[in-house]
C-alpha cells in the first residue's frame, strides 16, 4: 500500500547534497549504496576488518575499522554523509547490545566531535523486526514496537541511542523490510530443486529489492526529508506460500511443499511475527518511484536465466 508524491524527492529547495560518503558496515546493501554514490560522482570510503581488496575493486577506499576497538577510530576519514549498516557478528566475543548500542554510541560521538563545519548527515539501517504484531495487521512508523527477539530489541535500543545523541542533527533511521536481490532470494535454490521449504506457508513477508533500498538511502542524504524515521518496503506484502509459488512459476519448477522448521531455527522465530508494512511515508518522501514495486518484478529481475 502506498501514497506516492513524486515532487517530494525533487524539491528544488532541497539542500544540495555533498559529494563524499562513509559506509560503516559495507555489506550487501552498503555495496549497492556505494555503487550508486560513485555513479553520481561521489567519493566513497567503506569500513572493513578484512575485505580490503574487494572494496578497492569496487572503487571504494577501504578503511580498517571496528567500533568495538577504540584503536581503529583514528582511521576514520571525515565525511559529509555516513551510512551505518552494521550487522551483528554472531562469532564476535562482544555481546550484541554492547556492540550494536554501545559501539554505535562511540561511533556517533566520534563523528560529531570530528566535524569541523556542519554535522554529518547520518542514515542508520534498522529493521522491521522491531515490530511484534502477529495478526497480519498493517504497521507503519507510528505503530507500537515490542520486539520479542534480541535482534529487534537491540536495533530499537540503538535507534533510541541515536536519537538522544544526535538531537537537532540531520539523522534518518530506515527500518528495512527483508532485503532480496541478486544472489539473495530466500530458499530459491530449494524451490528450484524441488526440496520441501522449511518454513510456515502462512503469514506475510515484507520485502524490498536491494536496489530500491539503496535508492532510499541515497535520497535520505540528497534531500532533506521531513521525517527522521521511515519503514522501507515495497508495495505488496505477500503470503509466504505465494512468494515461493511465484519463484516456482518463474523458474518452471515444481510447486513448493512445506515442512515445519526446527524448533530452534531463526525461520520459526521470524515467522512468529506477522504484519504488513505500510510504506506510504517512504514512498512520499524518499521513494516516489520503485524500480521493483512488488516481489513479482523483483523476482523477474533476479531469477532471469536461473
Amino acid at each position: 500500500m502506498s501514497t506516492s508524491h513524486p515532487a517530494a524527492a525533487s524539491d528544488p529547495s532541497a539542500r544540495r547534497s555533498h559529494s563524499n560518503l562513509l559506509i560503516i558496515g559495507c555489506g550487501y546493501l552498503g555495496i549497492r549504496v556505494g555503487r550508486q554514490a560513485l555513479r553520481r560522482g561521489w567519493t566513497v570510503s567503506a569500513t572493513t576488518r578484512s575485505r580490503f581488496d574487494s572494496l578497492s575493486h569496487e572503487g571504494f577506499t577501504p578503511v580498517a575499522f571496528d567500533w568495538n576497538d577504540s584503536r581503529t577510530f583514528a582511521n576514520l576519514p571525515t565525511a559529509d554523509n555516513v551510512l551505518i549498516a552494521v550487522a551483528y557478528d554472531r562469532n564476535s566475543r562482544v555481546e550484541r547490545f554492547t556492540s550494536q548500542v554501545d559501539g554505535l554510541a562511540r561511533l556517533v560521538r566520534h563523528l560529531d566531535q570530528q566535524a569541523t563545519d556542519e554535522p554529518a548527515r547520518v542514515t542508520y539501517i534498522s529493521t522491521t523486526g522491531v515490530y511484534h504484531q502477529t495478526d497480519g495487521r498493517w504497521v507503519d512508523e507510528t505503530s507500537p514496537t515490542h520486539p520479542k527477539r534480541e535482534g529487534g530489541r537491540a536495533h530499537l535500543a540503538a535507534e533510541a541511542k541515536l536519537r538522544s545523541l544526535r538531537c537537532g542533527k540531520p539523522t534518518v533511521t530506515l527500518r528495512l523490510a527483508g532485503i532480496y536481490g541478486p544472489n539473495r532470494v530466500p530458499r530459491a535454490a530449494d524451490v528450484i530443486a524441488g526440496k520441501p521449504i522449511a518454513s510456515p506457508p502462512d503469514g506475510y513477508l515484507n520485502l524490498i529489492h536491494v536496489d530500491d533500498a539503496a535508492t532510499a538511502v541515497m535520497n535520505s542524504f540528497q534531500h532533506t526529508p521531513p521525517e527522521s524515521l521511515y519503514v522501507v518496503a515495497d508495495d505488496d506484502p505477500v503470503i509466504r506460500r505465494e512468494f515461493y509459488v511465484e519463484i516456482a512459476k518463474q523458474t518452471r519448477s515444481p510447486m513448493p511443499t512445506f515442512v515445519d522448521p526446527s524448533a530452534d531455527s531463526g525461520v520459526r522465530f521470524r515467522s512468529e511475527s506477522d504484519k504488513r508494512v505500510w510504506n506510504r511515508r517512504v514512498r512520499r518522501d524518499l521513494l516516489p518511484s520503485l524500480q521493483y514495486p512488488t516481489y513479482r518484478e523483483g523476482l523477474r529481475d533476479v531469477l532471469t536465466g536461473v
